[in-house]
This record gives structure tokens, sequence and C-alpha cells, in this order.
């Protein structure tokens, strides 16, 4: 009984050629368009979440309290080389490094700039997700030797070997000053870097500024960064941490967990789009097939065929219809991500030069993407569509059900 039911929906289907497909084209659309943005999406919010949280941020943050709001050396985190050991030993972190950040005024000659130095650890941020990652390669910190943020070697006007005077005050008071010579000159996203950074090894950093086993934060890198909440709640539980700021990245940048919410609404936005098409497309399609087809349910009601059994045929009709249509929106939007995803797009080329100059809390906002789709993506058009098509069914069936058997036949 089921796979005659079947049958006779698939042929029914055949009828109308045209008006069946338009209906799937425009269920089609739907399911293609909610992919297609999916994919950009999550492709998009990958890349800026790894911006923001690789190379500054990081997964979670350790300071003492009241640091982030002053900058002060005096709020250093103390005891630097047992908490990082500590850190090290602590499931799911993947990198543990720490960082010192000082004001200072800077010179090769007697014109001095503004400049932020960073005390930094060179093997621990010169991985992809480091500070490092767009050094010149084989160019490291140490050793009374630095990279300079290349906007600032520019106005400053420093290139490799060029002597450079660093000036500023230390932990104790005192005047901190010295030379270093330029090593090379680093390109980055991050603002900062770029237009005030003048980066030093963490050694030299804390003799400059007289901070002995000391740093101004520790940034973690967790080996799941969806566990960043859980990693950073197990680190201030450690007893070696009381009395620190122990933060995950959404607490330390609540402004991108406000975009990355705003990406997901979108997605919602297209969702809705999936129903009225389906809905449109199913239901247009099922009431005009139901009132051209009044006569044969006449005379199938007539010889015996029941209610329910009429209603089950349009009811399969409409599920192959909603089914047939969302897997060919899935087969275009499937393809279409996985043909972007290895060589990504290029939003600047999409938005013209304001796009490719976005930057968002000084950090470049990224203009090259990889779209990913995710195994719920596809599964939440499929449901929206079975779930509208049988909706958009059930008055056409409804209807056709309650006919009477010899009115139907003389229509």
């Amino acid at each position: 009984m089921r796979s005659s039911t079947l049958r006779l929906a698939w042929r029914n289907l055949g009828r109308n050629r045209k008006r069946t497909g338009l209906a799937l084209a425009a269920i089609g659309l739907g399911q293609f368009a909610l992919l297609a943005m999916s994919g950009i999406t999550r492709g998009y919010t990958d890349a800026m979440l790894e911006t923001v949280t690789g190379p500054m941020v990081g997964h979670v943050q350790i300071h003492a309290p009241g640091w982030r709001d002053e900058q002060s050396l005096e709020l250093s985190v103390t005891a630097l080389d047992a908490r990082l050991d500590a850190l090290r030993e602590e499931p799911g972190v993947a990198r543990a490094s720490a960082r010192i950040y000082a004001p200072a005024l800077v010179a090769v000659t007697r014109d001095a700039q503004a400049a932020v130095v960073l005390g930094i650890d060179p093997e621990a941020e010169s991985g992809s997700k480091g500070l490092l990652a767009t050094a010149p390669e084989g160019v490291r910190p140490g050793e009374h030797r630095v990279l300079v943020g290349r906007a600032l070697a520019q106005s400053l006007g420093v290139t490799p070997g060029s002597e450079l005077a660093v000036v500023g005050q230390g932990k104790d008071g005192s005047i901190a000053n010295d030379l270093y010579t330029v090593a090379g000159v680093i390109p980055s996203a991050i603002d900062l870097v770029n237009r005030q950074g003048v980066l030093m090894s963490l050694e030299d950093a804390q003799q400059l500024f007289v901070m002995p086993d000391e740093a101004s934060e520790i940034i973690l890198h967790a080996t799941r960064p969806e566990a960043a909440r859980e990693l950073a709640s197990a680190v201030a539980a450690r007893p070696a941490f009381a009395g620190l700021e122990v933060l995950p990245w959404q607490d330390v940048v609540p402004e991108l967990v406000a975009i990355l919410e705003l990406a997901d609404v979108s997605s919602y936005i297209v969702l809705i789009f999936v129903f009225v098409a389906a809905a449109a497309g199913v239901a247009n399609t099922m009431m005009m097939a139901t009132f051209e087809r009044l006569h044969e349910f006449g005379m199938l009601l007539a010889l015996g065929a029941t209610p329910a059994r009429i209603m089950r045929l349009i009811v399969a009709e409409a599920a192959l219809l909603g089914l047939l249509g969302v897997a060919l929106g899935t087969l275009l939007g499937a393809g279409f991500v996985a043909a972007t995803q290895g060589s990504g797009l290029n939003l600047a080329a999409l938005g013209g030069e304001a796009a490719a100059e976005a930057t968002w809390q000084g950090m470049a906002i990224p203009i090259h993407i990889f779209p990913r789709l995710a195994a719920t993506d596809v599964l939440v058009g499929v449901a929206a569509v079975a779930v509208t098509s049988l909706l958009a069914a059930l008055w056409p069936a409804w209807h056709a059900a309650r006919l009477e058997p010899m009115e139907a036949m003389r229509s």
C-alpha cells in the first residue's frame, strides 16, 4: 500500500512538469541561498575569530585585577615562571605565553615618537597564531635586537640594522632607557603592532622595565577554542592563580560575541526565505493539482478508496516535491561551498576598496574567507522544507478527503 502510494505520487508530479519544475526551483533556490549564506557566514566568522583570538587576544587572558583598565606596569603578574609551568601542564592548554606592554618614546635621531614596547616570548609567538607570524623569515627579537611595526618604521625612517633608542619608565620609577638594533620590520594586521609596536624579547623587556619574573599578562591558546570558558574556569580554580583575573575571550571582547550572534541572525533570515519558498511552491502546486483532479478523487472514493488514502497520496506528493527541491538546493549549495572553500572568496573584490580597508578594534577585518558548512546547516534546511511541505499539503489533503464521490465526479 505504501509503495503504491509513492508510485502514484511520483506519477502525479510528472503530470504538469512546468508547474512542478517551478516549485522545485523555488524550493531549491531557497535551500541554495541558505547553504551559501551559511557557508559564507561561517567562513567569515571563522576568519574574524581567528584574527582576533589568534595573534592578539588569545582564548584566555590572565592579568592582575584592574590592569585592563589602567595598563600600568605596577599591576603585573608575578611569579611568572612558576605560573607558566603550571599552565603548560593544564589539560586543554595548547600554548601559554607572557607579554609585557609598556609605553615608551623611540628615536633614531633627535625626533622621538610615542610607541608601545611589547615584550614577548619569540618561540611561543612564532607560530601561525602568534604576533611574529608575519615577521620576516628567520628574524626574531632577542639580545638587544627588536622588530618594529611597518608603519612606525616608515615614520621613523628605520631599516634593518638601524640603532633605535628606547626611553620609558621602569616599574620601580626609574628611567628605563637603552639602545637596540632593529632586526627587521614587521607588517601586521594588528594596528597597535603596525603603527606603534616595538617588539623585543620578554627577557629584554623585563630587564629594561625592571620586571624580573613578571609580565603584564599571560595569553592562553586552547586546544579546543570552543571550550575557552571551561578552560578559564579551570585555571581560575587553581590556587596558584588566586587573586588574578582569568577571562575567556568572550569577556575580553564582548563586542565580537555580539557580531557573531548578529551573523547567526542573517542565517535565520534566509531560513525564513526557505520557509516561504517551500510553502509557496508546495501549497500552490498541491492546491492546483487537487482542484484539477477532483473528478479522479471522486472515482477513487467511489471505488472504495478511503479518505485517509487520499490524504496520504496528497501528503506523499508534497513530501516528494519538498525533498526533491531541497535535495536540488543542497546539491547546488554544497557544490558552491566545496568549489570556494579551497581558494576562498575575496570580499575586497566584491565590496570594493571599503571592504579592503575595514578595521575593527585596531585589527584588520579579514577580507579573504574560506566558506565552511556544518551538518546542521543542511539538516536545518531539510527539516524546514519537510515541515513546511507537510503543513502546506494539509489543507488540500483535508479538502480532498471530504469530497462526496458523486459530486466530485460531476465536477
